[in-house]
């Protein structure tokens, strides 16, 4: 059994509720526009780190792969910052983890589980601010939302 914090587009900004969050979990799952050295190098120290690169991810972050493929508790993940760039096959994958649209969005498709966590970092527009925690058993999960901030709330950047 593991838990696993999933998070996108933090854009430089670790919250204090996302730290505590992260470490009552094994694993993070980052697709995405993290931003800044700094903020890597505070998730890596939480918790093993599970990344790629998001279209704001500059200079500093070129060793970070567009795409990654793994397994964890035996489920097969695949994951990207924008969702127009999976690849056409995804065989033998049970997740499809993506950010870049700040939104969450859960979606079971053709087999597939898609997971958009939406983002906890800095805000964007009224969106809510979201991340994920997955908790999986074997070849099974569950997958939690976890509003910060919903759109009705005061804006806090």
């Amino acid at each position: 059994m593991m838990k696993i914090a999933v998070l996108s587009d933090t854009h430089g900004l670790l919250r204090p509720e996302v730290v505590e969050i992260i470490k009552t979990c094994d694993v993070v799952l980052h697709s995405g526009d993290i931003d800044t050295e700094d903020l890597f190098n505070q998730l890596s120290a939480l918790a093993p780190l599970y990344i790629v690169r998001g279209n704001n991810d500059k200079e500093w972050a070129d060793q970070l792969p567009l795409t990654l493929r793994f397994q964890l508790d035996g489920i097969r993940f695949f994951m990207v910052h924008d969702k127009k760039d999976l690849p056409p096959d995804l065989s033998e994958i049970d997740v499809v983890i993506f950010g870049h649209s700040h939104q969450y969005k859960e979606e079971r498709k053709n087999g597939l589980f898609y997971l958009n966590p939406g983002s906890c970092g800095k805000r964007r527009f009224r969106l809510d601010i979201t991340m994920a925690v997955l908790e999986t058993n074997g070849s099974e999960f569950q997958v939690k939302r976890i509003s910060l901030i919903t759109a009705s709330d005061k804006i806090i950047t």
